[in-house]
């Protein structure tokens, strides 16, 4: 089905556009909401353990829910699915927003709501990963998932300076009411333009349990030597990903200064570094094998990260690697999913990406625990030596293993 007519190609790409447009019009405003209550409870605060815990309950519910998750967009019609979690999360926030209103604003109730929207990403995601191949040409699929990586991370950029610009001309509950009402145009836009089929396990009576169906996704991950080595590797590249992804700001205020600007410009160089990234893989596609484009900039990240641990004395050099961090990221990501969305039968791509999203919401705060105190005895530069030097090391045997490679091949085109 890659070899498509024009008028059949119109259709999936104004099918893919508004699909895009809808999901982006949702995270913008989920994206300034999780931004004004981090930045509520600081401020509020003061307090390291109070944000600690507003982190934890904004992952711990996606990786708990990541394998069940997975069954029901196997299970489940994957639109409604992906609008039901918009609708979940809206719901919450208008509530939230009421009780500010009338006095409520307990910080608890941040820690709740953290809770809530982590519970509605870990229902979506698995859905929009298996969702794309349904209304993507296969021979699309890493230009869409690219352009995708982009506006996420054009996103990650704009929503903490206007959720900041707003916080200064209005209360929190504004920004609240600003969410509800763009998942409102996101679910009207789904529900009335985007069409999405339903996928055949969905149409099948379900004869088995919830458990069985997740067993039944781990046997398949277990009966393919790809998928049981792309996921080991891909967790132990996770696990050694936490210091440069969590301890670069710490590292920065102990070698350069507690300049909140220093901080700023980090953060602003790694989001550029990511849509730059975005647009590459997009308009590039990457290596014919998309494992080996996987090694390439895995090796760029480890480079970077052991660059980060010896380039600590001049600060604009500090910030060109960490930009070409953030460029490697989409690089490594986009042909990540794109591969799964390719060599996984339709019928378990849901629970496959279940997996990955416990893998992926899971390792870098293992990595934490493990890296967090030790930074507090030796320094954080060693630190990101060891670990780059590792990601090296783990990126070309990844880059040279044969079943990976094998993988990676383009997928057979077929006619029609």
């Amino acid at each position: 089905m890659n070899k498509i007519n024009s008028p059949l190609k119109e259709h999936w790409l104004k099918n893919i556009i508004l699909f895009l447009s809808s999901q982006t019009i949702s995270l913008f405003g989920s994206s300034l909401v999780q931004y004004a209550m981090m930045w509520y409870v600081t401020l509020r605060t003061g307090s390291g353990l109070m944000m600690t815990v507003y982190i934890i309950c904004g992952f711990i519910p996606t990786f708990l829910l990541s394998p069940v998750a997975g069954v029901w967009a196997d299970r489940f019609n994957r639109k409604n699915i992906i609008m039901l979690s918009d609708g979940l999360v809206a719901t919450a926030t208008l509530i939230l927003a009421i009780f500010f209103l009338a006095g409520f604003d307990s910080i608890w109730l941040l820690f709740l709501m953290a809770a809530i929207r982590a519970f509605g990403t870990g229902i979506q995601t698995p859905a929009v990963g298996a969702v794309l191949p349904q209304i993507v040409p296969k021979d699309q699929l890493t230009k869409v998932n690219g352009t995708n990586g982009s506006i996420q991370a054009v996103i990650m950029f704009v929503s903490p300076i206007v959720s900041a610009a707003l916080l200064t001309m209005a209360s929190i509950e504004v920004i609240f009411f600003i969410d509800v009402v763009t998942a409102a145009i996101a679910i009207s836009t789904m529900l009335a333009f985007v069409k999405i089929a339903v996928h055949e396990k969905a149409l099948k009576k379900q004869t088995t349990s919830y458990f069985n169906d997740f067993k039944e996704g781990l046997r398949y991950v277990n009966n393919h030597d790809f998928l049981k080595i792309f996921f080991l590797y891909f967790a132990v590249f996770f696990v050694l990903m936490a210091p440069a992804a969590f301890l670069t700001p710490l590292q920065v205020t102990r070698t350069f200064g507690d300049d909140v600007w220093r901080l700023t410009a980090v953060e602003i160089a790694f989001s550029v570094g990511m849509m730059a990234g975005g647009g590459i893989i997009a308009s590039w596609g990457g290596f014919q094998n998309k494992m080996k484009t996987m090694a390439f900039s895995a090796v760029l990240m480890g480079l970077c990260t052991f660059a980060l641990g010896a380039i600590v004395f001049n600060f604009w050099v500090y910030l060109a690697f960490m930009a070409l961090f953030g460029v490697a990221m989409p690089i490594l990501n986009t042909p990540t999913t794109v591969l799964l969305q390719e060599k996984v039968e339709e019928d378990y791509l849901g629970r496959v990406f279940g997996v990955m999203g416990m893998i992926s919401t899971s390792m870098m705060p293992i990595g934490m625990l493990i890296f967090g105190p030790i930074a507090d005895v030796i320094r954080i530069e060693w630190l990101l030596l060891g670990t780059g030097a590792i990601m090296l090391i783990l990126a070309l045997f990844m880059g040279r293993n044969k079943v990976l490679i094998e993988a990676g091949k383009p997928a057979k085109v077929e006619n029609g």
